[in-house]
C-alpha cells in the first residue's frame, strides 16, 4: 500500500464512527494538491485523488470516502424516513399498477407493453393484424418478458429493439449497469430461444437488413463512451466475424443508425451540434458499402427520411428554425429542393413523420410544442392542427412507424393534464381519444397551471410554467416554490405532467419550470443565446425568473427551492455561487460541475463531442469564460443554501467524482451551518434506478429533505 493511500484510509477511517456519535459530523475529505495542466495555465485541484477511470471504482480510498458520505447522508436523513415513505406511498398510489400502452401497428403486427400489478418492468407484446385492427382470435405473443430478464439484477434497461422484416427474429439491446453500454442479443420469435451470440459494448440503436439476417449496430468506445464504428452482424454467427461498415474519423461527432420509413435504406447519420452527414446502405443489399447522400457542410444540419421514392429533409440550411423540404433526384443538389414547410421566425420545426398521404410535423410556437398534419402525395389528406385548450402544454408525435396507417398518433400533456394519447385521422381530420394515463387519487380540477413571462435583465421575455392549487395558494407571497431548470443542448424542458411533483403541490407548494436560454423553447436563437460564450444567460435567466415569481406573490422569500439535473445541475451549481442567498435549498442531481477539467480532458466520456456546446477550453478566451462560471472552480469561502447533491456510481455522462469533489470542496469552504447531503446510488447511473417504483425513492428523498427544512414532517 502506498503512503498516500495509507494516509487517506487512515483519515477516512475516522469518518463513519463520527456519524453514529452524539454529534452528527459530516465527512472531511483529505486535501492532496494536484496540478491540472492546460495550455491556458495550471490549476490546483485538492480532490483530484477521488477520480478513478475504472467504472468499477476499485481504489479503496475512494470507496471509503464515498461510503463515509453515504453513511452521513443516511444518518442525516434517518429522521425523515417516515416522511419519505409517505411520499413514496403517495406517488405510487398515483400509478395504475396494471397499466398498458396503446397498441400501434407495424408490418403485420400490433405492439404494446403491459405491466402486471407490483411489477417494476413491463412485458413487451404483439398480436397479428392489419393496419385497421388486430386479427380476431389471434394470440398475444411475448417479445420480451422484462421482469424475468431483470430478475436478480440491481439495474436493467431495454434500449433499442427491432423485429426482422419477416417478423421471425427480435434484436434488442440491454443495459445491466446503468452505464449506457449495451449488449446486443437476438431472439428467435418462433421458438422463444436466444441465439448464441451476445455482443457487448454497443450503442442501443440497431437496424435490420431486408435479408432478415443482417443486423447493423454501432460499437462504443469503452473509455470515452462515444459512438464508434458501424458493423454488420449475421444473426446466429460469431461476432468476431462481423464486418466493418463505416468508421467516422472525426471523434467530435456522433454516429447513429436507423431505417427509413420506406424500409428501402439503412441510414448512417453522422451528426454534431453544428453539422450532419447522411450515408445509406440499401436494405436489400446489406453487403453494399455506404454511399454519401447528404455530405456534411459547416453549420448545416439535415435530418432526412425517405418514402415513396422521395427524400424529405428537415434542414437549417437558410432556415435558423428549420424548414422541411422535398429533395429532387439528387438529394445533395440543394437547388432542386422544394419547400414543404417554409422557415418561420415565430415557429421552430422540431420533428416530422412521413405517411403515404400526409406528413405530420411537430413544431414549437410560443414555447409550446404543437402537431400539424399536411397533405402529401396522392392520397387525400387534410391540413389539420391538433387543438389545445391550455396556455402551457406539450404535444409530441409518438409511435408512428407504419406509413400505411390512416392516422397519426400524438400525445398531449401539461402540468395539470396527464399524458393523453390521440389518433388524428389523416383524411377526415377527426381526433380520436385512445387513452388518458390513469392517475388514481388525482383530480385535475383541483389544480391550475399558468404560463407566465418573466423579464430578463437584458430585455428578453422568459417563459415560465407553473402549477399550484388555488385553494392552497393565494398569490400573497406566502407559498413555498420549487423551481426547475435545465437550459442546455437545445433541449426543451416542456411542461409535462409529473405525478411526483403533485405531492409538493398538495402541501401548498408552487411548482415551476423556468424555460431558460440554452433550451429551444423559443427556437434556435433561444438555444444559441444560452451556449458557448453566452452560457451565463442561462444562469441569469433562472435568477431573474426567481425574482419575478417572488416579486409577483407566487413565492415566499426564504422559501424558494431550486432543482436541476445533469447540465441543469451545472445551472444549480452556478446559481448557488452567484445568488445562493435567494434560495432556501438547491438540489443538484447528477450535476455537471467540474466544467473546465472535464472539457480539457478528451478521455472523459463525451468531452470531445461537447466542445460545440460549452466551448473548447484549450482556446484562451473560452478557457477563461468557462472558468468564470464552472461551479467547482468558483466554490468560495461564504455561506450557501442547504444543498442536496446526488450521483450514481455507474454514471457514464457525469462521472461520480465530479459531484464528489464538489461536495468535498463545499464542506471545506462554506461558512454556513446549512445541511449538505450527498446521496450516492451505488448501483445506478445517470438516470437513477431503473424500476418504475424504485425510481420514486430518490425523488421522494429529495422532497423529504426540502420539506424537513420547512419543519414539515407530514
Amino acid at each position: 500500500m502506498s503512503a498516500t493511500k495509507a494516509f487517506l484510509l487512515a483519515l477516512l477511517g475516522t469518518v463513519v464512527p463520527a456519524v453514529h456519535g452524539q454529534a452528527l459530523e459530516p465527512p472531511v475529505a483529505p486535501r492532496i494538491p494536484y496540478v491540472v495542466k492546460s495550455p491556458q495555465g495550471d490549476r490546483v485541484d485538492d480532490y483530484h485523488w477521488m477520480r478513478d477511470d475504472d467504472p468499477k471504482v476499485k481504489r479503496a480510498e475512494i470507496m471509503a470516502y464515498l461510503r463515509a458520505e453515504k453513511a452521513y447522508a443516511d444518518a442525516f436523513m434517518a429522521p425523515l424516513q417516515p416522511l419519505k415513505a409517505r411520499l413514496v406511498a403517495e406517488m405510487r398510489a398515483r400509478i395504475k399498477e396494471d397499466d398498458s400502452t396503446v397498441p400501434y401497428y407495424e408490418n403485420g403486427y400490433w405492439y404494446w407493453r403491459q405491466f402486471a400489478p407490483g411489477a417494476e418492468y413491463p412485458v413487451y407484446l404483439r398480436r397479428a393484424g392489419t393496419p385497421q385492427a388486430m386479427a380476431p382470435g389471434a394470440a398475444d405473443e411475448v417479445l420480451l418478458d422484462v421482469p424475468k430478464l431483470a430478475a436478480g439484477k440491481a439495474y436493467y434497461r431495454v434500449g433499442g429493439w427491432a423485429v426482422s422484416p419477416d417478423n421471425r427474429r427480435l434484436a434488442y439491446a440491454e443495459d445491466t449497469q446503468g452505464r449506457r453500454m449495451y449488449t446486443l442479443r437476438v431472439r428467435d420469435l418462433t421458438t422463444g430461444a436466444l441465439l448464441p451470440e451476445a455482443i457487448p459494448g454497443v450503442l442501443e440503436v440497431l437496424a435490420w437488413g431486408a435479408d432478415n439476417r443482417t443486423i447493423f449496430y454501432i460499437r462504443q468506445d469503452p473509455q470515452t463512451l462515444q459512438s464508434g464504428p458501424v458493423f454488420r452482424h449475421a444473426a446466429g454467427a460469431e461476432p468476431r466475424d462481423d464486418v466493418l461498415v463505416y468508421d467516422e474519423p472525426d471523434k467530435t461527432l456522433f454516429t447513429t443508425i436507423r431505417r427509413t420509413a420506406s424500409r428501402e435504406f439503412v441510414m448512417i447519420l453522422i451528426w454534431g451540434f453544428d453539422t450532419t452527414e447522411l450515408r445509406v446502405v440499401p436494405s436489400a443489399e446489406p453487403q453494399a458499402s455506404p454511399r454519401v447522400v447528404l455530405p456534411r457542410r459547416p453549420a448545416v444540419r439535415d435530418y432526412p427520411d425517405h418514402l415513396r421514392g422521395r427524400w424529405v429533409i428537415r434542414t437549417n440550411d437558410s432556415a435558423r428554425n428549420f424548414r422541411l423540404v422535398e429533395a429532387g433526384a439528387d438529394p445533395a443538389d440543394r437547388r432542386g429542393w422544394k419547400d414543404l414547410v417554409p422557415h418561420r421566425k415565430d415557429a421552430a420545426l422540431d420533428d416530422f413523420v412521413l405517411f403515404d398521404g400526409a406528413i405530420a410535423i411537430q413544431e414549437r410556437v410560443a414555447a409550446n410544442s404543437r402537431v400539424r398534419v399536411l397533405p402529401w402525395g396522392a392520397a387525400p389528406a387534410r391540413h389539420v392542427e391538433a387543438p389545445a385548450d391550455e396556455a402551457a402544454f406539450v404535444m409530441r408525435l409518438k409511435d408512428n412507424p407504419e406509413p400505411a396507417v390512416a392516422h397519426v398518433r400524438y400525445t398531449y400533456a401539461s402540468l395539470v393534464s396527464p399524458t393523453t394519447v390521440y389518433d388524428l385521422d389523416l383524411r377526415s381530420g377527426e381526433r380520436r381519444l385512445r387513452k388518458v394515463d390513469p392517475v388514481p387519487t388525482y383530480d385535475s380540477a383541483r389544480y391550475r397551471s399558468e404560463r407566465l413571462w418573466a423579464p430578463s435583465r437584458d430585455g428578453k421575455r422568459i417563459p415560465v410554467s407553473i402549477l399550484y392549487r388555488p385553494d392552497l395558494v393565494k398569490r400573497n407571497g406566502a407559498a413555498p416554490l420549487l423551481l426547475d431548470g435545465y437550459g442546455a443542448y437545445g433541449y426543451s424542458n416542456d411542461p409535462q405532467f409529473d405525478l411526483r411533483a403533485v405531492s409538493l403541490v398538495d402541501r401548498g407548494f408552487v411548482y415551476g419550470i423556468a424555460h431558460v436560454r440554452g433550451g429551444a423553447e423559443l427556437g434556435q436563437e433561444w438555444y444559441e443565446d444560452g451556449r458557448l460564450l453566452h452560457k451565463k444567460n442561462t444562469f441569469n435567466d433562472f435568477v431573474d425568473v426567481t425574482d419575478f415569481l417572488v416579486a409577483n406573490g407566487y413565492a415566499a422569500r426564504g422559501k424558494v427551492f431550486a432543482e436541476g439535473a445533469s447540465a441543469g445541475g451545472l445551472l444549480m451549481g452556478a446559481i448557488a455561487n452567484q445568488a445562493g442567498s435567494r434560495y432556501r435549498a438547491i438540489s443538484l442531481r447528477v450535476p455537471f460541475v467540474d466544467a473546465v477539467t472535464t472539457m480539457l480532458d478528451e478521455t472523459i466520456p463525451l468531452t470531445a463531442n461537447e466542445w460545440t456546446q460549452w466551448g473548447d477550453p484549450r482556446v484562451k478566451g473560452v478557457y477563461e469564460y468557462i472558468l468564470s462560471y464552472s461551479p467547482y472552480d468558483n466554490v468560495a469561502r461564504k455561506a450557501y443554501p442547504a444543498l442536496f447533491v446526488s450521483t450514481g456510481l455507474w454514471d457514464p455522462q457525469v462521472q461520480y467524482y465530479e459531484p464528489a469533489k464538489y461536495v468535498a470542496r463545499l464542506r471545506a469552504l462554506k461558512t454556513d451551518k446549512n445541511p449538505l447531503v450527498f446521496h450516492i446510488n451505488m448501483e445506478a447511473g445517470h438516470s437513477g434506478k431503473s424500476g418504475r417504483f424504485e425510481a420514486l425513492e430518490e425523488r421522494a428523498l429529495q422532497y423529504a429533505f426540502f420539506l424537513g427544512l420547512l419543519g414539515n414532517k407530514d
